[in-house]
């Protein structure tokens, strides 16, 4: 596919298949072709952007009628310092505003994301263009990696796990009866888009032992971690989360490490995933694990006056 090559031109440092591409955008419930933005130069595709607004709920009802997202643009680099980039993501911000979306969020579309926002210290001039269009950062969200060459359980985690399970919660792989539980836990406490990852990586044949899951003495299914959820990458740590009546009590360390012992024993040789708030609770819990940031996105919002 033409637009992939030019892609891996125009964003040589985060290439995409075309599987991706067709499964991700092509293939999504919400692609509109009219959104879809394609600048050609004899027959070679030298840039493209694309805008995306909800035609299918990600839940119940809500199809978001403010909302709209750019999830990607890019310009080939012989093609650049012409204006290119600038109208390309106009037309997509006009399409937009034409279909009602007074808000505009660059990237962080979901479920279909390649990176969360912008990596601004490797893509400067595409930083210069939003900022010059009305996006501002809403926030910084770091990706984390570490290595699992050598992982054991700390010794301080174990202690700690044998005494929740002495406390009567139980740490195990899901069964099939479990799964409702996981789900709801999931959707309530952290959003339609965690539970739908969950779902859709358990659909497309994801071995179940990828997840640790917890039960509390009382019986509720209050936390679980998991890898492998995202495009079949094992290496790809998360969805994760513990109940917010049971944070505090180690269970998310305990979770997160039961996680990465499985991870090494499949002879995976790191971990990582994209995105935490690096002094959040949860990026303090994963650099103490060892994970260490290795590059950080703003995520940007542009909102007509």
């Amino acid at each position: 596919m033409a637009l992939v090559e030019a892609w891996g031109r125009g964003v040589p440092h985060d290439p995409i298949t075309h599987r991706w591409f067709r499964d991700k955008v092509l293939l999504d419930a919400n692609f509109d072709p009219d959104g879809l933005r394609v600048a050609v130069r004899g027959d070679e595709i030298v840039g493209a952007a694309y805008g995306v607004r909800r035609r299918v709920p990600m839940v119940g009802v809500d199809l978001e009628p403010a909302q709209g997202w750019i999830p990607f643009f890019f310009v080939v680099p012989e093609a650049r310092r012409a204006g290119l980039g600038r109208r390309l993501v106009t037309d997509v911000l006009d399409r937009l505003r034409e279909l009602g979306r007074t808000r505009v969020d660059f990237s962080s579309y979901t479920p279909h994301y390649l990176l969360p926002g912008l990596d601004e210290e490797t893509y400067p001039e595409a930083a210069g263009l939003l900022g010059s269009l009305g996006f501002r950062t809403l926030h910084e969200v770091a990706a984390m990696d570490r290595t699992l060459v050598g992982y054991r359980m700390p010794d301080a985690v174990l202690r700690r796990s044998v005494e929740l399970v002495g406390l009567g919660y139980r740490f195990g792989t899901p069964s099939d009866d479990d799964l409702v539980d996981l789900l709801r836990l999931a959707a309530e406490e952290f959003g339609a888009d965690w539970a739908g990852a969950v779902r859709r990586s358990l659909a497309a044949g994801m071995p179940v032992e990828r997840i640790v899951a917890v039960r509390a003495p009382e019986g509720d299914l209050v936390g679980w971690a998991m890898h492998g959820a995202y495009d079949g990458i094992d290496e790809r740590f998360g969805p994760f989360g513990v109940h917010a009546g049971q944070r505090g009590t180690g269970l998310g360390q305990v979770l997160l490490h039961l996680t990465l012992g499985r991870m090494r024993a499949l002879g995976l040789h790191g971990a990582w995933f994209l995105w935490t708030g690096e002094d959040s609770p949860a990026g303090r819990l994963y650099r103490g694990a060892g994970f260490a940031t290795t590059r950080t996105f703003r995520v940007l919002r542009r909102e007509d006056a």
